[in-house]
């Protein structure tokens, strides 16, 4: 598969989650990511007011993580966070799923919980991050059913944060189960071109990371900000 580095960029939501992150680092962020044309900055939800400063202007989305990364928060407290982080600027919202909830079997929590971030999105675009890591694939096709069923734009692999991130047989599983015209995003431990074509060639529409100027010119992976 050949895909123009253009193209690729715009493929990446160009990310930083280091919860000690400085205005600096953000900075650093945003100016990359206008300069390579990434799709959007993905920050946490109490840095989207300054990244969406930063990125005024330019074609680059602010994006936001909402129960980041456990996913373990409320209902109420990921719907509350969500609705702050839309009206702060994030023009889309990456949840993370209530794991405890899905291995106990507990479908209703689960849909109910990922339902309440999409009605509070205000109509952005809701990424459902599964940590395929933590999950057996029978888990993995229910997650990615019950985002679907949920109105859910995106599933999408891992925060970053667990014991693995994005593989490509999860990609491939995830894009089966939600069929050909749901997002489904490749996130942790990509870090190099290699990696992001083969997420793509999987079946992956977006990619997650802090490597994308490393994968944009090929180069060796850049973690400074992993």
């Amino acid at each position: 598969m050949t895909i123009s580095p253009t193209d690729l960029a715009k493929m990446i939501d160009h990310t930083l989650l280091k919860p000690e992150a400085t205005q600096a680092d953000l900075e650093k962020l945003c100016k990359e990511a206008v300069e390579f044309e990434f799709y959007s900055c993905c920050v946490n939800s109490s840095n989207i007011p300054y990244v969406k400063t930063l990125l005024e202007n330019s074609n680059v989305l602010p994006i936001a993580v909402v129960g980041f990364p456990l996913g373990a928060a409320s209902s109420a407290a990921k719907a509350h966070e969500t609705r702050e982080a839309v009206l702060n600027g994030a023009q889309e919202i990456d949840m993370v799923i209530n794991l405890g909830a899905l291995k106990s079997k507990d479908y209703k929590m689960v849909f109910d919980d990922i339902l309440s971030v999409v009605l509070a999105s205000n109509n952005r675009p809701v990424k459902v991050i599964l940590e395929t890591c933590q999950l057996t694939d029978e888990e993995k096709i229910i997650a990615c059913a019950l985002s679907k069923a949920a109105g859910a734009a995106f599933v999408k692999t891992s925060t970053g944060f667990s014991k693995s991130g994005a593989t490509s047989a999860d990609i491939t599983l995830m894009r089966r189960i939600v069929g050909p015209k749901m997002g489904v995003k490749a996130s942790g431990g990509i870090k190099s071109r290699l990696d992001a074509v083969n997420m793509i060639k999987a079946g992956a529409n977006r990619i997650g990371t802090s490597s994308g100027i490393a994968i944009v010119k090929g180069n060796a992976a850049d973690t400074s900000n992993y």
